[in-house]
């Protein structure tokens, strides 16, 4: 017997039933494809040049004949995280301006867009409107 929800009343196993997988709905929306695949690129360049760091500052603690060798390729895998870095930047901008950015309900944009469309509309309106006619 297994206890229930803590109102002290007990049930069966079999009485309860519960989802090992429930879907939430997420907050963000995911990242276009090229945009994450560009980020997972560079996170792991990133953690790849970490470690080596790493081990080249080990390597010139300990005195061992690998450390210069180390610390120059430290410096070659730093600019090329950064590269990675950046190209995470670049792809992400290039997505937007070729795609569109998702427009958001309080936009500035959106909102002078309904003013202007407005502003059409009343003009449409007042140019139909029945005109007296005049004596000439």
């Amino acid at each position: 017997m297994a206890t229930g929800t803590g109102t002290g009343e007990s049930t069966d196993f079999a009485d309860v039933t519960r989802s090992l997988w429930v879907d939430e709905p997420v907050a963000r929306r995911r990242l276009p494809d090229p945009v994450r695949t560009a980020a997972v690129r560079a996170v792991l360049i990133v953690a790849l040049t970490l470690m080596q760091a790493v081990i080249a500052f080990l390597c010139t603690v300990v005195g061992s004949w690998l450390a210069f060798p180390m610390v120059l390729s430290s410096v070659a895998s730093t600019v090329v995280a950064t590269w990675g870095v950046l190209d995470v930047w670049v792809t992400r901008q290039v997505w937007n301006q070729r795609n569109g950015v998702v427009s958001v309900p309080s936009s500035t944009a959106r909102r002078m867009r309904r003013e202007r469309r407005q502003a059409r509309r009343t003009a449409r309106i007042r140019e139909r409107s029945p005109r007296p006619l005049s004596r000439a």
